[in-house]
């Protein structure tokens, strides 16, 4: 059940400390925006120990060079409000398993972040439009890879496209405050409907650049293979899944008979979403839920909830699949593919009534 808990009084839940990787508590968040202390945690290094406070351009501009942190706040702001998603968030449900961080359901949050349009940056250093087709974005973590012997940077790289929409900002505020630390302070990539792999954390570099980046993070990371021992038909994570969480009832919970109120959160990276619908029969019929009022923009998540009015005692399969604007719906079964990355299959729980 969704909870008026202070953030205080939650908890995240330890995957990894070193990586430190933690899951937010998505069963009690009520909120629409969502505590730095209980946002979820996703690395791939140890924290980095003096990120630069400010960024360096360069590449295919015309004015290479550094801009501090004061000048940058000192710019035109815009404010975006997101939802940031790991492209592992529950993979653990993958089946055949797939090999990563075991991600439940908690590798998602959302919240308002503030900050300088990375369009407004690259266009005050004078970018190259005619050659260039990607911005090359540095991040100050580094270390170790399982697949490679020498230390690499978090680095990565977006189309010039999505890089100029004017939602893609480098943020260094969060829900009205400072963005802190272990959220990317004093700089953070944020890039809005995309799994969060994009919205770097600690950006200290952008390279405007007439060739497609070829890092580890961007060639062999957060690239989907759909064939279990091949390389085959591959193609890079982008835009997440339209998908849906029950947050109440809990999986396997026992509760009274009587009448339930199913509820939970739906998203999209592409349109607002339109249509939760809840099955209490296993998929065999569907009824549509209500949605609590948002925002109205793509990027944020939608409240929803169902009455299921006077239930009886028994043991049920619940079911709850979102729709999207664009038409996207929850499929029956996720896109399984080799590192697990963006499962968004029906979200299916057991319940039973006494």
């Amino acid at each position: 059940m969704r909870s008026n808990k202070a953030p205080e009084e939650l908890y995240l839940k330890t995957l990894s400390l070193d990586p430190e990787n933690q899951e937010t508590a998505i069963p009690f968040i009520g909120n629409e925006h969502v505590h730095s202390s209980v946002f979820y945690r996703r690395n791939h290094f140890p924290y980095p120990e003096e990120p630069a406070a400010g960024l360096t351009i360069d590449g295919l501009v015309d004015s290479p060079g550094f801009i501090s942190l004061e000048d940058i706040q000192a710019l035109p702001a815009r404010t975006v409000e997101t939802v940031l998603e790991c492209a592992g968030n529950k993979r653990s449900l993958f089946e055949p398993k797939a090999f990563g961080e075991p991600w439940g359901k908690g590798a998602i949050s959302q919240g308002k972040w503030k900050g300088v349009p990375l369009k407004t940056l690259l266009g005050r250093a004078g970018w190259d439009k005619e050659t260039a087709v990607e911005v090359i974005t540095a991040a100050g973590d580094a270390g170790e890879r399982p697949d490679k012997k020498d230390v690499y940077a978090y680095i990565r790289s977006l189309p010039i496209e999505k890089a100029m929409d004017p939602d893609t900002i480098i943020a260094y505020e969060y829900n009205g405050g400072p963005l802190s630390f272990k959220h990317g302070a004093p700089l953070r990539l944020i890039v809005p409907g995309w799994y969060a792999m994009a919205s770097m954390k600690w950006i200290e570099r952008l390279t405007v650049s007439k060739e497609t980046f070829e890092g580890p993070f961007q060639a062999i990371d957060y690239v989907y293979y759909p064939h279990k021992n091949s390389r085959k038909d591959a193609f890079p994570v982008t835009t997440m899944n339209v998908n849906s969480i029950i947050q109440s009832p809990a999986d396997m919970e026992i509760k009274k008979e009587g009448t339930q109120i199913i509820e939970g959160i739906a998203w999209s990276g592409e349109a607002v979403i339109e249509l939760v619908e809840v099955s209490t029969d296993g998929g065999q019929t569907w009824e549509e839920t209500q949605l609590e009022p948002h925002s109205d923009t793509t990027y944020t998540w939608t409240k929803w909830f169902y009455e299921w009015k006077e239930a009886a005692a028994g043991e049920y399969t619940i079911m709850a699949r979102a729709c999207d604007a664009g038409g996207r719906q929850q499929p029956m079964q996720a896109f399984w593919n080799q590192k697990g990355y963006g499962y968004n299959a029906v979200e299916t729980i057991q319940v039973k009534l006494k």
